[in-house]
């Protein structure tokens, strides 16, 4: 089969992802997922966990970028770029996929600052007198 592509949001993280019939191997900015993330064992993990949820570690390639945001931010977007991308590569995907919530964008954000306070939320003192 055919180059499948996908793109994954997180936050202001996007992440473009290519996956194509292979071995397994994973390509993060040209790097491994290793040298990417280094110790942070827990975003390994949630990064992927669709290949693992539709037992497809071994039997795929992955070639993603990934640009703004954080580490953990550009983690998510590639965990739901991955997910899109396994769907259009096979549809059966799909329903193994969506009880674990991996095809929803989590489309939470930043709240924006707001004329007359400190932070988003956060406000002066309040004085009664």
């Amino acid at each position: 089969m055919a180059k499948v592509y996908a793109t994954g949001k997180r936050k202001s993280a996007i992440a473009k992802v290519w996956l194509e019939n292979g071995s397994g191997k994973l390509s993060i900015n040209g790097v491994t997922l290793d040298v990417w993330l280094g110790g942070l064992e827990a975003i390994k993990k949630r990064l992927i966990q669709p290949l693992e949820v539709c037992k497809q570690l071994t039997s795929v390639n992955l070639v993603i970028r990934t640009m703004g945001g954080g580490y953990s931010a550009q983690a998510d977007a590639v965990r739901h770029g991955i997910s899109k991308a396994l769907v259009a590569y096979d549809e059966q995907f799909r329903a193994v996929l969506k009880p674990y919530g991996l095809l929803t964008r989590d489309a939470r954000t930043v709240e924006r600052k707001k004329c007359g306070r400190k932070k988003a939320r956060k406000s002066t003192q309040f004085s009664k007198r």
